[in-house]
């Protein structure tokens, strides 16, 4: 899911066949189309064929139940933001690195699952449900580092459980992930990108000196289940209890998000892509959701983004999932 120093874009706006554009060419596009966001290069040289191959989240998937909440005589706030409604649970400020693997599906599910762990317990349990473990051990989830369902990861919470674990290199768990972080940004610190790697072995044991054992460590999803794709609905769960898992299509355009509120310009499809959203607000008179990504602090806003709410941009309103914890 990390953008190309040479983009094959369609320039969208008012023709529909037009010439490839650089990445500088589109920011200036962008810049220039008197939008709700501004453009900016995020990225070092990526073909576009590894991006596409980043976009890991399988759209249109199998469907979890629906729950529908009471909205009748509920005054929800104008903006919302979990980061300052739970101040004592750390992850809900948290940016991770899915590195060169296709597992947004399970990062956008574990994020929202360590965030509402401490959320439900009222501070009390503060960690990281591993996304290598959900990435390595949940078959029936699609296809690890090559694409996932957002559903099939939090109905396999529920019935099987997730062991803990941390960032890369962070010692940090049962089962921290073990694909590195990688430099998918300009002027970034890190080792630059490679290719896809491949999906980690599912190993049902905890990394040495780690207690307590694999089985003692996980924790479960009490019940999983989809959100109706309204405003309202969503906003209702947010509020609630917290931090939910969407679904979206990337556009290449959203690969040069800096700041403001994204809505598609221009530049063809790449992919699905899964986040985590953790709020909503307004700005210059644009409604919007807060959301976390997973391609590390140095992209966007660091690390988080907003894009435009109430119109289903992109299909970010038509597959928010989530659940409830078990403890």
């Amino acid at each position: 899911m990390h953008p190309p120093a040479l983009l094959c874009a369609l320039v969208t706006l008012s023709v529909a066949r037009a010439r490839p554009h650089l990445p500088d060419e589109m920011v200036e596009l962008v810049n220039g189309a008197d939008t709700t966001w501004t453009a900016g290069l995020n990225f070092h040289n990526v073909d576009v064929g590894h991006v596409k191959g980043l976009c890991g989240t399988l759209l249109n998937g199998p469907k979890l139940p629906e729950v529908v909440h009471s909205t009748e005589g509920m005054k929800l706030p104008d903006s919302f933001d979990a980061r300052q409604q739970w101040p004592d649970c750390p992850t809900v400020r948290q940016i991770r690195d899915q590195g060169s693997c296709g597992s947004c599906w399970a990062f956008g599910a574990v994020e929202a699952m360590s965030d509402r762990l401490c959320i439900h317990s009222g501070g009390k349990i503060s960690l990281e449900i591993s996304a290598e473990d959900l990435l390595s051990c949940c078959e029936e989830c699609g296809m690890g580092c090559l694409g996932g369902y957002p559903a099939a990861a939090w109905e396999f919470w529920a019935k099987r459980g997730l062991v803990t674990g941390g960032l890369y290199a962070s010692d940090v768990g049962c089962r921290p992930y073990s694909i590195a972080s990688c430099e998918h940004h300009v002027n970034g610190t890190r080792p630059p990108c490679q290719g896809e790697v491949e999906t980690p072995k599912c190993k049902e044991q905890c990394v040495d000196g780690h207690s307590p054992s694999y089985q003692k460590d996980k924790h479960f999803g009490r019940r999983s289940y989809s959100v109706p794709s309204q405003e309202e609905q969503i906003m209702t769960e947010l509020l609630k209890y917290g931090p939910v898992e969407a679904a979206f299509s990337v556009y290449a355009d959203f690969l040069l998000y800096k700041t403001g509120v994204y809505q598609h310009v221009t530049g063809e499809m790449l992919g699905g892509h899964a986040i985590k959203i953790l709020g909503w607000g307004e700005e210059n008179g644009t409604p919007y959701w807060l959301a976390a990504n997973s391609w590390n602090s140095d992209w966007g806003d660091k690390g988080f983004f907003k894009i435009k709410r109430g119109n289903d941009e992109c299909g970010i309103e038509s597959e928010v999932v989530t659940g409830i914890p078990l403890n």
